[in-house]
């Protein structure tokens, strides 16, 4: 939860040794989940930052207080913490900096950068209406008699020449000055507005790299004027181009998932959605496939690309299959306990466990998901009798009932390891004059009940002797 601000001009919890250090922040807004592309725009900052021993902060913009919610700030906590992105310090809350923020339009007032605005609701929209595609003048700007009435704060911006941003990623992005409006700094009811808190808030935290959306360009441009007016630096800024869907348009919710809990939902896990991200819209050379390590040590605003990246879900599985099967054994096991965890499925007995993790090899061969490795599993979590379904149960006749009874006999005394099981299966389809294939159909029915399994020999080794004989004589007891 959000239980402290920062103070004033410092970088919360932090040395001050630590002003050198890059630093960099994400800073969302609590109003909803979070997307995709926000989820991006936090690991851009991570991986620069942790590539480079500097800072990564965390800055909750909750000034919307009709739109913010704690539910909404928990649910980017968990995004973050799921993703596996730490953070430096404690959450930020911008709401509780407001003080800090009016006291920064003061100042501003008073050096003469600012001014006492004032124009009411009505007559700005008078005056917009007449003139649709200015900039508001507001006419107090140069005012010298001033009335004993309330009034906002406005930002007395350069009416001539440019503004300048040397963006990472985009160059230089020039916006004419006669384009934008003295901007409000502080409400006529005291509170300060969302341009003016993120530069302060910027400033005070020592944020020396503000990499975000490019469709915060020109919010930059705005408070690129701020820092001026202070005489504070220009933080170094890297805009970055918003994520599409595979048709080239902005992605929305009909692509799919575009929420983070949505991806964690379907079951890609977390190293590889870190993986797929950087890569979405970023490259090093040729290469995809790559760790947390790498990436840190790879990662640069350089790589960025300026044109819109595009979410594809079948790269996305194809990075996810790699991580698993990279994965330690024990390490997918703890994430297929989190997932069912997460999804409210039954927790894993101590049996089901022991199962798996014996058959891990094999699951890991194909799944892309967990989900799918989950459905591979599934010989591993279900208990006898066996339920077979309709399609599998095809391969259960008499015939092969009989054959599963040699198989047994077979098996009864054997080593207990791959090789010799899968001898002994080949012995037994060759005395009676049939291929493999023959017996493997209906073993795979009735170990899993299935006709989508791993290989029928990781399973028994897997199940152990007991188990696996057990499930057998259910089936060739119906031989007669």
């Amino acid at each position: 939860m959000l239980t402290k601000a920062l103070t004033p001009g410092r970088i919360p919890n932090l040395p001050k040794a630590a002003m050198t250090q890059i630093v960099t922040r994400f800073a969302p807004s609590p109003t909803g989940y979070l997307h995709v592309g926000g989820a991006r725009t936090a690991l851009f900052n991570w991986l620069f930052a942790r590539g480079r021993g500097g800072k990564f902060l965390l800055r909750i913009e909750d000034t919307d207080r009709a739109r913010s919610t704690p539910e909404a700030t928990e649910a980017i906590l968990k995004g973050l913490t799921w993703l596996g992105l730490d953070w430096d310090g404690e959450p930020v809350s911008q709401f509780a900096r407001k003080d800090r923020h009016a006291e920064v339009a003061r100042q501003m007032l008073e050096g003469g950068t600012a001014y006492k605005c004032f124009s009411t609701t009505d007559e700005i929209a008078a005056w917009r209406e007449e003139n649709p595609r200015q900039p508001f003048l507001s006419p107090w700007r140069d005012a010298t008699e001033l009335p004993d009435s309330p009034y906002a704060i406005r930002l007395k911006a350069p009416r001539t020449g440019e503004t300048v941003i040397d963006d990472q990623v985009q160059g230089a992005v020039r916006v004419a000055n006669d384009q934008l409006d003295d901007m409000v700094l502080l409400r006529s009811d005291g509170t300060p507005t969302y341009m003016l808190a993120v530069v302060v808030d910027d400033h005070d935290m020592g944020v020396t790299h503000v990499i975000r959306g490019d469709d915060h360009l020109t919010n930059t441009a705005r408070q690129i004027q701020i820092i001026d007016a202070m005489g504070w630096p220009r933080p170094t800024y890297a805009h970055i181009p918003l994520i599409h869907g595979e048709d080239g348009k902005k992605l929305s919710k009909r692509h799919g998932a575009v929420g983070l809990h949505e991806f964690a939902a379907l079951g890609y896990p977390p190293a590889a959605m870190r993986n797929y991200l950087t890569r979405l819209g970023w490259s090093h050379g040729d290469d995809e496939l790559f760790d947390d390590a790498q990436a840190r040590a790879w990662f640069g605003l350089d790589g960025i690309g300026r044109a819109p990246a595009r979410l594809d879900f079948k790269k996305l599985e194809h990075v996810s299959g790699h991580h698993i099967g990279q994965m330690p054994d024990d390490q997918v096991l703890a994430a297929l306990e989190d997932y069912l965890r997460e999804t409210g499925a039954p927790p894993l007995t101590a049996t089901q466990r022991q199962r798996i993790l014996g058959a891990m090899g094999a699951l890991k061969e194909k799944a892309k998901t967990l989900p799918a490795l989950l459905d591979q599993a599934r010989f591993a979590m279900i208990e006898r009798p066996v339920a077979i379904e309709e399609k599998a149960a095809k391969a259960l006749d008499t015939v092969s009932r009989g054959m599963l009874k040699s198989l047994t006999a077979a098996v009864q005394n054997a080593s207990w390891n791959r090789d010799d099981l899968e001898g002994a299966a080949k012995a037994v389809a060759e005395q009676n004059g049939v291929g493999l294939g023959k017996i493997a159909g209906p073993l795979r029915a009735a170990l899993a009940g299935t006709s989508a399994t791993p290989s029928v020999f990781d399973m028994m080794t897997a199940l152990g002797r007991e188990e696996t004989l057990a499930r057998l004589q259910d089936q060739t007891d119906l031989a007669g």
